[in-house]
């Protein structure tokens, strides 16, 4: 008999059978019992097995996956306790006998090709959720069309004139190859670390393409969110001034957005946008960076927006955490089986050395020498990404000034000891921002935002954003005067906007801060150029940012972090989330926590379920449709 684990673990008080054990053990959540009772119910799929089967298809959603693998899932699930779940114990189904039953269940449909009116899908040894199953498909076959369309007109000539002139010098070969392969190709993929030059790369790759014969090319910036759209433009338009005066001028100014912007809200839909296959973007060039964060919903409403003839770049580095929603397409477009693609090497190969010394696969293209992100940050990030935890740690002890480790297990007791340092940052950032907010020097406020972040691995928990934001107002209220008759809205208070608000063009993750100006309190944004100054009644989801979880951070640099980790038995503590953590600081990082905690980190990499990285070049598309010429 299971016995409910955990009291904070909500119980479906009807469910009943496998439904019912798994529930009470922690695996289930209250949502994947009630999601595959309802199926079952419309489906009139009695069978425990398969709605167990459903169940796990919709918890792997929850946690970023597309799909289950039957055959592994008793293997590779665990709960979502903070302690560690024996699942052994649980009664599995057969693995033959729960596979053949999904096979007949008439909620299943099996195979690539089978009636697309079920909820679920057996397709390559793995359970989809069908709706899932067929973005995933879309992504693919777009993917594939463009690679055997015939591919962009180039001018060879003036191709290699525009790289000799734009990437000359030793140590630009890398970045000289991808805006080779970004003019020969509809899509390309350009991947690296921080500080390894995407953006530069990215500004110079444009120029790139503006110096071909024919019109002026139509482009467009985007990123997942306000923050990471800002910086994308902000880094371009920095790069553009450094570009020679005539690849200045034919650029011109160049603006970013937000991916959902870019697409066009619509108001009778979440998930469909103004842009679509019937109405495509008008854009020649689209380029989206930190595409890492790219969940796949959102990743199926680009391909599809963007046209046949338009070159597409996805940027951004394969090693951070993947979007909080489902799916890890940019990881998986970077380690994807290679597509069959003869002419491409011949093309890359006509016009002359372009830097490299292995062949370009998917057009994909690894930056991996480090120009402005350096020391024992980046000698850290390099040993969390091997999976060096020895190395880690001894980086961690050495005691330089860039990385600092407050070892200590108990920081979820009352007075956590070794904080001085984190507190000292806390205080003396916030205090900066509240003199330049009270200014009304809103540059300044913006800026002081980055100076210091608290990033928190989990939201709830002694160890989470709650508990942290807490203790930092303790902090700042023996420190900082406020005048109480500016209520909430003090000038230097943090801001976070927790959901899209397409009225004043704010979006989920943007960070700001309350300025005083001459009209009033106002809440500030950076928006790449002009700050966005919006009155804070018009704001109506937004929370004070003292402290965010990594997931939150991501897209954004700091100039110093601190990081709270939970500790070692946590199932949230992964080599992407230590490896994103320690990856957004500039100048320093600050980890707080127990060796043990950094080396569980360390030896447990994302596993997220996903049959696009295998089919992408082991499908052809789809028989239904034909590459187009452009």
């Amino acid at each position: 008999m299971i016995v409910a684990a955990d009291p904070d673990i909500r119980l479906a008080l009807r469910a009943t059978g496998l439904l019912r054990d798994f529930n009470q053990a922690g695996v289930l959540g209250l949502a994947d019992v009630h999601t595959a009772q309802r199926l079952a119910v419309l489906g009139r799929e009695p069978d425990e097995t398969v709605q167990l089967a459903a169940a796990l298809a919709v918890r792997a959603l929850r946690l970023g996956s597309v799909c289950i693998d039957l055959t592994t899932v008793s293997r590779t699930v665990v709960g979502e306790r903070e302690e560690d779940l024996d699942v052994s114990a649980l009664p599995w189904p057969d693995v033959a006998e729960w596979s053949a039953a999904c096979e007949r269940s008439p909620l299943v449909a099996v195979g690539a090709d089978a009636d697309p009116g079920r909820p679920m899908r057996l397709a390559h040894g793995l359970l989809y959720l069908d709706r899932y199953w067929r973005q995933q498909q879309q992504v693919r076959r777009e993917l594939q069309l463009r690679a055997a369309a015939e591919p962009p007109p180039v001018d060879q000539t003036r191709l290699r004139a525009a790289l000799d002139r734009l990437f000359s010098g030793d140590g630009f070969e890398r970045q000289r190859l991808a805006a080779a392969v970004s003019a020969l190709r509809w899509v390309s993929v350009l991947a690296g670390g921080p500080g390894t030059g995407k953006t530069t790369t990215v500004a110079r790759l444009l120029a790139v393409l503006h110096d071909q014969p024919g019109n002026r090319p139509r482009i467009a910036l985007a990123a997942p969110t306000g923050k990471a759209a800002a910086r994308l433009e902000e880094a371009v338009r920095t790069v553009t001034t450094e570009l020679p005066a005539e690849d200045r001028t034919a650029l011109g100014e160049l603006h970013a957005s937000t991916l959902h912007r870019l697409l066009g809200r619509r108001s009778d839909s979440q998930t469909r946008f103004r842009h679509d296959h019937n109405n495509r973007l008008p854009y020649d060039v689209v380029v989206v960076d930190e595409t890492s964060m790219v969940s796949l919903t959102l990743m199926a409403r680009l391909v599809e927006a963007v046209r046949p003839d338009a070159r597409l770049i996805l940027v951004g580095d394969p090693n951070q955490l993947a979007s909080v929603e489902a799916g890890a397409v940019f990881g998986d477009l970077v380690h994807a089986d290679r597509m069959v693609e003869p002419e491409f090497d011949a093309r890359l190969g006509g016009i002359g050395p372009v830097g490299g010394h292995e062949p370009v696969v998917n057009g994909v293209v690894q930056l991996d020498r480090i120009w402005r992100f350096g020391g024992s940050i980046a000698a850290l990030a390099d040993a969390i990404r091997a999976g060096d935890a020895d190395t880690v740690m001894a980086l961690l002890r050495k005691g330089t000034p860039d990385v600092e480790f407050v070892e200590n297990s108990s920081l979820d007791s009352r007075r956590p000891a070794g904080l001085e340092g984190l507190r000292a940052d806390v205080v003396s950032s916030a205090r900066a921002l509240t003199e330049a907010a009270g200014a009304g020097d809103v540059t300044t406020a913006l800026r002081g935002l980055d100076a210091h972040r608290l990033l928190c691995a989990t939201r709830r928990g002694p160890y989470g954003v709650g508990r942290w934001t807490a203790q930092v107002e303790t902090w700042l209220a023996g420190e900082i005067h406020r005048d109480a008759e500016d209520g909430d809205w003090y000038p230097g208070r943090p801001l976070l906007i927790t959901a899209n608000d397409y009225d004043v063009g704010l979006y989920n993750g943007d960070t700001g801060v309350v300025i005083r100006s001459g009209d009033g309190v106002r809440a500030a944004f950076a928006r790449g150029g002009a700050p966005v100054l919006i009155a804070p009644v018009r704001l109506s989801n937004v929370q004070s940012v003292h402290a965010m979880t990594v997931h939150r951070g991501q897209g954004n640099q700091f100039d110093r972090v601190s990081l709270i980790l939970p500790p070692a038995e946590s199932p949230v503590l992964t080599r992407e989330l230590l490896y994103t953590a320690i990856t957004r600081a500039r100048t320093l990082i600050r980890v707080l926590g127990a060796e043990e905690a950094i080396r569980a980190a360390v030896s447990r990499p994302v596993a997220r379920s996903s049959g696009l990285r295998h089919t992408l070049a082991n499908a052809a598309p789809s028989t239904t449709a034909t590459p187009r010429k452009p």
